[in-house]
C-alpha cells in the first residue's frame, strides 16, 4: 500500500492534481452519491466482468447471477435519454492465453433508449475466461466513445485484479497526462486480495472516479445505485452563511 501511495503522490505533485490528491481514500457504497445527470452531456459505459471466477458461489447464488439481478434492478432507473452502453470482458476463453486476454467486446454501443438492449445482451452472456481489465479500458477509450468530445464516464465491475496486461492503475496514471475527460468508477466485487484492491482503487481515484469495495450482493447493489443516481437524488444544496 505504501508503494502505491508514494507513486500516487508523485503523480499528484508532477501533474498538479490537488483535487484528485485530496480525495485519495477508500469510499464504501454507503458514503458516496454520484451525479448521473443525463443532461450533463456525458456518455456512460458499463464494463462488466464475465471471467470464470464470476461463477463462484456467493450468498446462496453465484457472483454472476447477483450481477445480473443487480443490473436488472438498476437499468430501469436510468433515464431513457441517457447515453449508455455495455462492454463485457472474459466472456470467451480462446485457443491461446493471448486470445483469451483479448476477450473484450462492446455488446451494446452507447446510445439513448438502450437499457433493454443492455439487459438482453447480458442474458446472452456467460462467464468463461480471463480478466483483461486494462485491455478493455484501452478499447473503450479508443473506440467506444469515438466522435464524442465530452465527459466519458466508465462504470467498471470486476471480481478480481488484472491478469493479462499492465495494471489498470499504471495505465490510467499515463492516461491522465494527456486526457482529463475520462472518469472511472470501480466496483470491486467480493475481492479479498489487498494488492488487487489497491490497483483498482488507484484506477478510480486517479481519474477522479469513485471506488466501491462491495463484498456482498447488497453492497453491489448500493454501489451501482450510487453510480447511477438520478438528478433528483443529487440536487445541489445551497448552504447560506449564518449571520
Amino acid at each position: 500500500m505504501k508503494k502505491t501511495i508514494f507513486i500516487f503522490s508523485l503523480i499528484c505533485i508532477t501533474l498538479g492534481l490537488p483535487a484528485i490528491c485530496s480525495q485519495y481514500g477508500l469510499h464504501s457504497p454507503q458514503n458516496f452519491s454520484s451525479n448521473f445527470d443525463s443532461n450533463a452531456g456525458e456518455r456512460i459505459l458499463f464494463i462488466l466482468d464475465l471471467s470464470n471466477s464470476m461463477e463462484e458461489p456467493l450468498e446462496g447464488s453465484t457472483k454472476f447471477k447477483h450481477m445480473i439481478n443487480t443490473m436488472q434492478e438498476i437499468l430501469p432507473k436510468i433515464n431513457p435519454n441517457t447515453w449508455v452502453g455495455l462492454r463485457v470482458y472474459g466472456h470467451r476463453m480462446g485457443f491461446t492465453p493471448a486470445e483469451a486476454c483479448r476477450a473484450s467486446t462492446l455488446v451494446s454501443p452507447i446510445s439513448t433508449h438502450n437499457t433493454e438492449n443492455i439487459e438482453f445482451a447480458l442474458t446472452k452472456s456467460k462467464p468463461r475466461g480471463m480478466t483483461p481489465i486494462t485491455y478493455s479500458l484501452k478499447q473503450a477509450i479508443k473506440y467506444d466513445f469515438m466522435g464524442f468530445n465530452g465527459k466519458k464516464h466508465i462504470i467498471l465491475l470486476t471480481d478480481g485484479g488484472e491478469n493479462c496486461d499492465e495494471s489498470p492503475c499504471s495505465f490510467v496514471m499515463n492516461l491522465i497526462k494527456v486526457r482529463r475527460d475520462v472518469h472511472i468508477d470501480v466496483i470491486a466485487f467480493n475481492i479479498k486480495d489487498k494488492d488487487d484492491l489497491e490497483q483498482l482503487e488507484c484506477t478510480a481515484l486517479v481519474t477522479s472516479g469513485k471506488f466501491y469495495n462491495a463484498q456482498t450482493a447488497a453492497e453491489l447493489l448500493n454501489g451501482f445505485n450510487n453510480s447511477i443516481d438520478s438528478v433528483k437524488n443529487v440536487e445541489a444544496k445551497i448552504i447560506l452563511p449564518q449571520n
